[in-house]
């Protein structure tokens, strides 16, 4: 069955002095039926962590473009070969700054019938369908991890002294972690959100699929910027997100 999409990419730069964050949504260069969604929140002083993250758009882009979904290159391999070339670059880049560049990313690609991503760090993929989540990509950073063994509530996260402390990133001394998943039975009322900590930090999972459910993606986006910013009181992070929602024909 064909199915329509309706999109959106935004950011805010929250109340920091730098935006450090990118986003996009690419079509792919040759078929109509496929795209890429791309997330990356830097980290690594003024200039750092906004290198970093572009550095992960870039190579996402470039990648992309060569990308063929009938070819030989399963799609778990593209995604993997952005994550680590990505990782590579952003550690060249040391050496032409004095700024020590990381970032997370969240890569994903949505092609007929299937959506598959990957991703490193506590940037997030969200799966509602018809509002109600199905699933979202494992954090990985301290908390998540405390979380994971059922040492820590999620409530408790939220206000963890550690919670910013990512245990994979990209540009790190570690080779990155890479967390890949997808779906193979894509419907209407399926829906797709990549997003940094700035939003999901301050916007609940069920605020997040009742907002994308009742509203177009340009809308949705508007809202939950609205409710991370209303609630940042002060101290707000960059937020960027990535909205693709499944419709019917």
């Amino acid at each position: 069955m064909p199915f329509a999409i309706d999109t959106c990419a935004a950011m805010h730069i929250g109340d920091r002095h730098d935006q450090q964050d990118r986003v996009a949504i690419l079509p792919h260069p040759t078929r109509s039926d496929c795209l890429l969604a791309v997330l990356a929140d830097g980290m690594g002083g003024h200039t750092g962590g906004a290198i970093a993250a572009q550095q992960v758009i870039l190579k996402a882009k470039q990648n992309f473009s060569t990308y063929q979904p009938s070819g030989d290159e399963s799609i778990h391999e593209f995604l993997r070969s952005v994550i680590d070339e990505a990782h590579v670059v952003i550690k060249l880049t040391r050496f032409t700054s004095e700024a020590d560049p990381h970032s997370t990313a969240v890569v994903m690609v949505l092609r007929p019938g299937h959506a598959d991503w990957g991703h490193c760090g506590d940037s997030r993929l969200y799966h509602f369908r018809r509002g109600k989540m199905v699933s979202h990509t494992p954090d990985h950073s301290l908390v998540g991890e405390l979380i994971r063994t059922n040492r820590i509530t999620e409530e408790m996260a939220l206000h963890h002294p550690q919670r910013n402390l990512l245990l994979s990133c990209l540009g790190a001394e570690k080779e990155p972690r890479i967390d890949l998943d997808g779906l193979s039975d894509l419907e209407p009322g399926d829906c797709f959100l990549l997003c940094s900590d700035g939003l999901w930090g301050l916007v609940g999972d069920e605020e997040l699929g009742r907002t994308l459910h009742e509203l177009d993606a340009r809308a949705a986006a508007r809202v939950l910027i609205n409710a991370a910013r209303s609630r940042g009181e002060g101290v707000g992070d960059n937020i960027s997100l990535a909205i693709i929602k499944i419709m019917p024909t």
